[in-house]
């Protein structure tokens, strides 16, 4: 049973037991995921005393300006899951390709890939709003001991083992789920451990705040502006309020606590949306079905899609389950 103020480490030792492949690896690896997120804390807290604000002069697989803090949390990220040996593959959403680890030793016998957003919402930085860091895990379903294949990467959401989030914020947190419920554990940062703040977070089935980037309406779909009208009208328990930060994780975080929906739909601009499948949409569907939410495209749910390539966009609707509902029967109608 999990207790307040327990740390990560006893948290994750004693509820190994509920996860169904006991192995002991996916623990190690949530651990380097933690050790890897308290060094990318410390650079970020660090934002604008030393020179890790602003660009870093280069674009992404996306056509996206890189962050100097992109590039740095994505090296802390690989470098630390690369030298602890857990892991056979690493697909990052500021990479082009996915990274093999261990393609030299035919005796490797890692099981696990990594697929991870390493700064999202890094544009953000330079203005000191919260941030973070998005992961998602799946076991390989090619034969283990060989190098990694595109089709390791390429798996639907529903077949994560594990999935969660860093908020770098007012407080630093790190929120996971391996398929038995959302924990959430807040760093205390004079000693430098994760403690469990937030057990068995759950959205509210109803909630009063809707996220999305109204800058963009005129761009929207029909069923979009109805809902977004919807929101406003003065009716029962609205309208809504308005929240949007800009960083997924963050409204995510928000929505999730209080109650609410976050939504990227596509529109004239980007026809396919733009949050990414495997980075961002896939590991906070799963966080979010787990929490008593839910996250769909619109029309189907997000971790039914079959992948088709690493860095394949696709419209986001997720969060309190009643709201997410709703917002599809505008888009139905």
């Amino acid at each position: 049973m999990a207790k307040k103020n327990q740390t990560l480490g006893e948290f994750i030792i004693e509820n190994q037991a509920s996860f169904k492949y006991t192995s002991g690896e996916l623990s190690r690896l949530i651990n380097s995921i933690r050790l890897a997120a308290k060094v990318v804390n410390h650079e970020v807290n660090k934002a604008g005393l030393v020179d890790i604000i602003g660009a870093a002069g280069e674009t992404n697989i996306q056509g996206e300006d890189q962050q100097k803090l992109d590039v740095y949390a994505n090296d802390k990220f690989i470098q630390t899951l690369t030298n602890r040996n857990i892991v056979c593959g690493i697909a990052s959403e500021e990479e082009d390709d996915f990274i093999t680890v261990n393609s030299q030793d035919e005796n490797h016998q890692n099981k696990y890939v990594v697929l991870i957003d390493p700064l999202d919402g890094s544009s953000n930085i330079d203005v000191n709003v919260s941030v973070g860091t998005i992961f998602s895990i799946y076991r390989r379903v090619t034969p283990v001991g060989t190098p990694v294949q595109l089709e390791d990467f390429l798996q639907k959401g529903s077949e994560q083992v594990a999935a969660g989030y860093v908020v770098y914020g007012t407080s630093t947190m790190l929120v996971y789920t391996t398929g038995d419920g959302v924990n959430g554990f807040t760093l205390n940062p004079a000693i430098g451990t994760f403690y469990l703040s937030h057990p068995n977070m759950q959205f509210p089935e109803d909630g009063k705040i809707y996220s999305v980037n109204e800058g963009n309406y005129i761009h929207f779909p029909q069923g979009v502006k109805n809902y977004i009208k919807y929101c406003q009208e003065e009716e029962g328990n609205r309208p809504y309020t308005s929240r949007y930060i800009g960083s997924l994780v963050s409204d995510f975080h928000r929505n999730m606590i209080k109650g609410g929906i976050y939504m990227y739909p596509k529109s004239s601009k980007n026809s396919n949306g733009k949050l990414r499948l495997l980075y961002e949409c896939n590991p906070m569907a799963f966080l979010a079905e787990q929490a008593n939410g839910k996250a769909s495209d619109g029309f189907n749910r997000i971790m039914d899609v079959e992948p088709t390539e690493l860095h394949q966009r696709i419209p986001f609707f997720c969060g309190s389950k009643n709201m997410v509902e709703k917002a599809e029967e505008f888009m139905r109608d």
